[in-house]
């Protein structure tokens, strides 16, 4: 409607956001009706409303017709710009079309070819290094069936456990037996290094790999270590006769080989002693396996010598046997003292090379001394016998009968003779007197072990 045309239709009624069309309805019959009319007339309302709605259908039909011209030419101009618009759109769009295939065929197939030539360059790497682990296990593998075949006399993968675990030693090689720990741990590294990046990563997935570690390096493993520790538990230099320093004496021979492979057998177990994964530093490496060999050796002459001296305080006649059996196992611990004293922790194949100023001021005695919480092996032997040795001597007077009024009597003699033992036990064998290179007798400094074996008996006979 233009603008000052007088028009009876409320435009702002119905151009309230709230315009509600029921309210609007419900307005009209109310103005057209009376309420208390039962009838309600709707024909004026309606008319009202028909009315309303030609009105500004005549409305709308009277600006369009006065605006068509202006109309059509805006949509002219309209249609006109947009058409420029899409004719420049299209054109842009045709360069970046353009552009993009000369990108593809410049770069993107290129870099599909170079991407291919990558993949394919990695995985030939990653098959070279498969390689070249496969390789190194299996010389190491061969390695390994050599030095067997030094120790038992029979080797090859295809003989199986039985021949490993069961062939007898063709010779003494306790060298050998080294070479083969060696072996073994480097095999074992290759076998614990099998995450992505590392040097033996995919071995798993390789059958002739995992039938070498299953018939070859674990069988051989116990092998080793079986031997290592049994060279250890059967330990001994007591029962070698004293013949001097002479070399064509056998006296000395025994010495020496015994030495040898107690030596060997150390070392190997230190080798194979499993390496914590978050180790600090390698002066911080605790042979587990050799420990505890060491500590079994220890217990067993400790509970031995302690079930034998039972016996023999039950029957005197035996005591004079008894007291040199423990002191020959005594002399034993001295010289594996000896032995470890003089022995330098070995290089490592997993370990970064230690400089030998350093590795100079370490030997493999400290760590089962600290393992023990004790300044010497022969001291401990005597105390730990004696702190079991106490209830022992008293289950025997408890008893009563014979055997506890001998003990009782002979008291003085028990005494004497223990003490006698302790002296006599805390030095080395006669084979290892004089021998070069030995520890001098320390003589006078067990009269305090002494004292607390005495004790153990005395304090009990005594009461």
């Amino acid at each position: 409607m233009e603008e000052g045309e007088p028009s009876y239709i409320d435009y702002e009624a119905f151009l309230d956001p709230d315009f509600s069309p029921a309210s609007f309805a419900n307005s009209l019959v109310v103005a057209t009706n009376n309420a208390t009319d039962t009838p309600l007339d709707l024909s004026t309302p309606l008319s009202r409303v028909l009315f309303d709605l030609q009105e500004i259908d005549t409305h709308i039909h009277t600006l369009t017709t006065k605006s068509a011209l202006p109309l059509l030419t805006h949509t002219r101009d309209q249609t006109t710009a947009a058409g420029r618009i899409l004719k420049e759109a299209e054109e842009q769009v045709y360069s970046v079309t353009q552009g993009y295939e000369r990108l593809q065929k410049e770069v993107l197939q290129r870099w599909e070819a170079a991407d291919e030539a990558r993949i394919a360059a990695e995985k030939s790497l990653a098959t070279v290094r498969l390689a070249r682990a496969v390789a190194r296990c299996l010389s190491l593998g061969r390695q390994l069936e050599g030095q067997l075949a030094e120790v038992t006399g029979r080797g090859g993968l295809a003989s199986g456990v039985d021949a490993i675990s069961t062939a007898a030693p063709a010779s003494n090689d306790y060298r050998a037996l080294e070479r083969a720990a060696s072996t073994i741990v480097s095999l074992r590294r290759m076998f614990t290094a099998m995450g992505a990046g590392e040097e033996g990563y995919g071995l798993d997935r390789v059958k002739v790999i995992r039938t070498l570690r299953s018939e070859l390096l674990i069988p051989a493993e116990n092998m080793v270590k079986s031997r290592a520790q049994q060279s250890i538990n059967r330990f001994t230099m007591s029962t070698i006769s004293a013949s001097g320093s002479s070399l064509s004496q056998p006296g000395y021979k025994q010495s020496r080989e015994a030495r040898a492979r107690i030596s060997s057998a150390t070392i190997i177990l230190y080798l194979l002693s499993p390496i914590p994964k978050n180790l600090p530093t390698v002066s911080d490496f605790q042979p587990e396996l050799l420990l505890s060999t060491l500590q079994g050796y220890m217990h067993t002459s400790i509970m031995s010598s302690l079930n034998a001296l039972a016996r023999s305080l039950s029957m005197l006649p035996a005591l004079e046997k008894s007291l040199s059996d423990i002191s020959s196992r005594c002399q034993d611990i001295f010289a594996l003292e000896s032995i470890l004293g003089s022995l330098r922790p070995p290089s490592h194949p997993l370990f970064p090379s230690v400089p030998p100023e350093s590795q100079s001021k370490n030997n493999l005695l400290q760590p089962l001394l600290n393992a023990l919480d004790t300044s010497s092996l022969p001291s401990y032997f005597w105390r730990s016998l004696a702190s079991s040795l106490t209830s022992r001597v008293q289950e025997i007077i408890n008893r009563g009968g014979v055997s506890a009024r001998t003990l009782r009597s002979n008291r003085d003699r028990l005494k004497k003779e223990i003490k006698e033992c302790v002296l006599r036990g805390s030095q080395l064998p006669p084979s290892e007197k004089g021998r070069v290179g030995a520890e001098p007798e320390r003589g006078g400094n067990w009269e305090r072990e002494a004292a607390v074996m005495v004790s153990a008996v005395a304090s009990v006979l005594e009461r």
